[in-house]
């Protein structure tokens, strides 16, 4: 029981300290143009960063997978909403894989 206790307050510390560390650094609100921009494209850099690999690795075949996501950065570069996008790279992958 102690093995898992200490488990949990390790890891409820690790998850904690970033969230608190931010709000005790940076006690003034942030001015430079530079870094609020910067900051503010972060989440979603992070999450490009984390999904974009397995993209090509969800189909089973890269030649359907590549397609699928020319057709979504398409969709999203022409304005179209997410659930457009969602569903054209989706029936993309599906009428390729069927042609292949």
């Amino acid at each position: 029981m102690s093995d898992t206790l200490t488990a949990v307050l390790l890891m409820a510390a690790v998850t904690y300290i970033p969230r608190v560390l931010p709000i005790a650094v940076f006690r003034k609100e942030i001015r430079s143009p530079f870094i609020r921009s910067f900051l503010k494209y972060v989440p979603y850099s992070v999450l490009g960063a984390l999904t974009f690999p397995d993209i090509f690795h969800s189909t089973g075949n890269s030649f359907t997978a590549a397609l699928g996501t020319a057709v979504a950065l398409l969709l999203a570069y022409w304005g179209k909403s997410l659930v457009t996008v969602a569903l054209g790279a989706i029936l993309t992958v599906f009428l390729t894989g069927l042609i292949m």
